[in-house]
C-alpha cells in the first residue's frame, strides 16, 4: 500500500491526469499481488454494468444541446431584464445566467466555459477586471451541480443508492441560497469599485415577461425533471433520455439554434466529455477496491469518531478536509474514491444520506474554483487568458460566500432535507 501511496502521488505531482494517477497507483497496488492482477480489467469492467449510469451520457447530451440550441441567449436576456439594473449589472446576469443554465447542464465546468465565453468578454469592454469576470464566471458555475440535473448528485445517488429524485429536490434551496449569496457579493464588490449597473431604472414588467415568454421552453425543462421524477413517470435514466430528446427538439426545431448537420459534432463532444466521465469512475471503483481490502474504510471510521461523537463536529472536520483535497483531485474521482469510507462514517452518526449527498457535493465543487489545482479555475483561465495570482486574489470574497453558505446547508439540515421530506 505504501508503494501505491508513494506512486500516486508522484504521478499527481507531475501533472498526469487524475484517471491515470488513480489506475497507476492501482496498478503497481496489484503487481505486488499478482494473483489479483487480472481483477484490475474486470473491476473497472463491472463499475460501468450499471443501467443508471446511462442518465450520465444522456444528461450531458442534453446539456451540449442546450448550449448550442440559442437558450444560452434567451436566458441572457431574461437574466438581463432582472437584475442588470443592480450595481455591477453585468456581473449580477452571470450569476442569474448560471442559475438557469445550472438547471440544465449540471456541470460546473460547463456551466463556468459559457459565462468565460460569452460574458466575461463583454464584462472586460465595459471596464471590469479580467480576474474579476474570470472569478465571476468560475464561482456561478458551483450552483450547475446543485441544481438537477445535476450530473455529480446522480453518481452520489449511484454510490449510495440514495434517492437521485429526493437528492434533485433537495438541491433546489441550497442552489439558491448559493446564488443569493453570490449576488450579494457582487453587489458587495462592485459598490467599492464603482462597476456600474447596466441602466438606471428596471425593465417594466412586461418586457420581463416577455422575454421570460421567450425563454420558456428553456425553462420548462427542470419542470420537467422534477414533475417526471416525483410523478414516477420516469426513472433517472428514462429522464435522461427524455431530457436529451427534449434539448434535441427545442435547439434544433423550436429554437433553431443547430442545424441537424452540426449533430455529428454535437455527440462526438458529448461522446467525448462521457468518456472522461466513466473512465475516472471505472478507476475509482479498482482504487475503491483496494482502500476495502486495506480497511482504510473502518480505520478512517475509527479515526473521525475518535475526534467526537457529535455528528456537526466530524461534519466539520470532514469539510475542512474534502475542501483541502477538493484543491488537489478532480471533485467526481474525489468523490467516488471517499463516498463509501465517509458514508459509513455519517451513518453511524444519523446523518440523513439527502443531507450529506448535497453537502459532499458543493463542498468539493468549491475546492474545483479554488487555487491551486482546481478544475473549474483552470478551465476558466484557459479561456479568460487570466493568470492564478490575479484569479486567487479576486476570489477571496468569493470563495468566503461559498464557503459560509457551506456551514449554513452543514449545520442546518432542514434548508437541504425540507423539500424532500415534504414532496416524499
Amino acid at each position: 500500500m505504501i508503494t501505491a501511496s508513494l506512486t500516486f502521488l508522484l504521478l499527481l505531482v507531475v501533472g498526469v491526469p487524475i484517471a491515470f494517477t488513480i489506475l497507476g497507483a492501482s496498478v503497481v497496488y496489484f503487481t505486488f499481488n499478482p494473483l489479483m492482477a487480472s481483477i484490475v480489467a474486470q473491476r473497472m469492467a463491472s463499475a460501468l454494468e450499471s443501467f443508471p449510469l446511462l442518465a450520465v451520457p444522456f444528461f450531458i447530451v442534453a446539456g451540449a444541446a442546450m448550449a448550442r440550441g440559442g437558450i444560452a441567449q434567451r436566458l441572457y436576456h431574461l437574466a438581463d431584464g432582472m437584475v442588470g439594473h443592480w450595481w455591477g449589472g453585468l456581473a449580477q446576469v452571470a450569476v442569474m445566467n448560471s442559475l438557469f443554465l445550472g438547471a440544465m447542464s449540471g456541470s460546473s465546468n460547463a456551466d463556468a466555459a459559457i459565462d468565460a465565453r460569452t460574458i466575461a468578454p463583454i464584462m472586460r469592454e465595459r471596464g471590469y477586471s479580467n480576474g474579476f469576470a474570470s472569478v465571476v464566471s468560475a464561482a456561478s458555475g458551483a450552483i450547475a451541480p446543485i441544481m438537477p440535473p445535476s450530473i455529480g448528485l446522480i453518481i452520489y445517488g449511484l454510490l449510495t443508492d440514495t434517492s437521485i429524485g429526493q437528492l434533485f429536490t433537495g438541491g433546489i434551496i441550497p442552489a439558491m441560497l448559493i446564488t443569493a449569496a453570490l449576488l450579494a457579493t457582487v453587489r458587495f464588490t462592485a459598490r467599492r469599485r464603482g462597476y456600474q449597473p447596466e441602466r438606471t431604472h428596471r425593465l417594466p414588467r412586461a418586457e420581463i415577461g416577455r422575454r421570460a415568454y421567450s425563454a420558456a421552453w428553456a425553462l420548462a425543462m427542470p419542470v420537467l425533471l422534477l414533475v417526471g421524477l416525483r410523478g414516477g413517470w420516469f426513472t433517472p435514466t428514462e429522464l435522461g433520455a427524455i431530457a436529451a430528446l427534449y434539448a434535441f427538439v427545442v435547439g434544433m426545431i423550436i429554437y433553431r439554434g443547430f442545424h441537424w448537420t452540426e449533430t455529428y459534432d454535437l455527440l462526438r463532444e458529448s461522446a467525448r466529455t462521457t468518456a472522461n466521465v466513466l473512465f475516472i469512475i471505472a478507476a475509482a471503483a479498482v482504487f475503491s477496491m483496494i482502500l476495502a481490502l486495506e480497511q482504510v474504510p473502518q480505520k478512517m471510521i475509527g479515526v473521525l469518531l475518535s475526534i467526537s461523537d457529535n455528528k456537526y463536529i466530524v461534519l466539520l472536520v470532514i469539510n475542512l478536509l474534502l475542501l483541502v483535497l477538493g484543491t488537489l483531485l478532480e471533485g467526481l474521482a474525489l468523490m467516488i474514491i471517499l463516498v463509501p469510507i465517509l458514508l459509513e462514517v455519517t451513518r453511524s452518526l444519523g446523518v440523513d444520506p439527502v443531507h450529506f449527498g448535497i453537502v459532499l457535493v458543493f463542498n468539493t465543487t468549491i475546492g474545483s474554483i479554488t487555487p491551486p489545482v482546481g478544475t473549474v479555475l483552470f478551465t476558466v483561465c484557459s479561456i479568460t487568458k487570466c493568470s492564478i495570482e490575479e484569479f486567487a486574489r479576486e476570489s477571496v470574497p468569493f470563495i468566503a460566500a461559498l464557503v459560509g453558505v457551506l456551514l449554513l446547508l452543514t449545520f442546518i439540515p432542514p434548508l437541504v432535507t425540507f423539500l424532500p421530506d415534504l414532496l416524499y
